[in-house]
């Protein structure tokens, strides 16, 4: 992931910033941003294997 953003410059990182206000607008850019970073922290988690069984995961029919 570090790769792909030492490969971004200040101005592709302006404009998709800029795309994304235009598209989801300033009031709800701070959820979006928050639910990126949550599905990130959790991809990471699966990967390492640490992730916890959800509540469906635990429930028995």
């Amino acid at each position: 992931m570090l790769g792909l953003i030492g490969s971004i410059g200040p101005w592709e990182l302006i404009l998709v910033l800029a795309i994304l206000l235009i598209i989801v607008g300033p009031g709800k850019l701070p959820g979006v941003g928050k639910a990126i970073g949550k599905s990130i922290g959790e991809f990471k988690k699966a990967r390492s294997g640490e992730l916890e069984p959800t509540d469906q995961d635990k429930k028995v029919d």
